[in-house]
């Protein structure tokens, strides 16, 4: 597996999208502000709505709008959010439309440091020409990296193998949910939650490190 030719791919990808659709929900590949919401609330499942005084790190943050659904919640005081994307353009436009809010925006994976919780939203669905098999592997050494850079815990989504076979695309990757919470659970603790119960085709783990 060539991981840096992947990311080199995937950066494309979505610069392109960026290019054609701009700074929407559409320019970070989701269909719509509604679907890309539901996807955060699942994701957020990983946090007590209660704490403060943590670190999240979002993996693959594009434009930076769960920062901006965080702070709308109005739920979390005292919190560190750090974006991280593999695309420059990304993260230029992100700091632009996030500049009232404090945060890190970071395009070095390099200088990625270590954060009480760390997510990932769809930066595992568009494996384009890669092979399954190639793609996997990249995906199984994203979820070790997203390990070693939580403390307590992170959640990630992925398209569901469980999707209708009309509607399924070739360049898309679609996940059997049953074998990535049993790596889940065998690697990284004992505490995953498998979320499959809201209406989109694809499902969220959470990974939670304590009790």
């Amino acid at each position: 597996m060539n991981k840096k030719r992947i990311i080199t791919e995937v950066a494309e990808y979505y610069d392109d999208k960026l290019k054609v659709h701009g700074a929407t929900p559409k320019g970070v590949d989701w269909n719509s502000l509604e679907s890309q919401e539901l996807r955060f609330v699942q994701l957020l499942k990983l946090i007590n709505i209660n704490s403060s005084d943590f670190s999240i790190l979002d993996f693959g943050c594009g434009l930076g709008d769960l920062l901006k659904f965080i702070e709308s919640l109005k739920f979390h005081t005292n919190y560190q959010y750090s974006g991280y994307d593999i695309s420059e353009e990304m993260i230029s436009r992100a700091k632009e439309r996030n500049k009232n809010f404090i945060a890190e925006w970071i395009s070095n994976e390099n200088i990625l440091s270590e954060y009480n919780y760390a997510v990932a939203s769809g930066i595992f669905n568009v494996k384009q020409n890669n092979e399954t098999k190639v793609w996997e592997a990249y995906i199984l050494e994203t979820l070790n990296q997203m390990n070693e850079l939580s403390t307590d815990g992170f959640a990630f989504n992925m398209l569901t193998s469980y999707s209708d076979e009309e509607y399924m695309k070739d360049y898309l990757y679609y996940a059997d949910p049953a074998f990535y919470f049993d790596f889940c659970k065998r690697n990284f603790s004992q505490n995953i939650a498998l979320l499959h119960d809201y209406n989109l085709y694809e499902f969220t783990i959470i990974v939670r490190k304590h009790g």
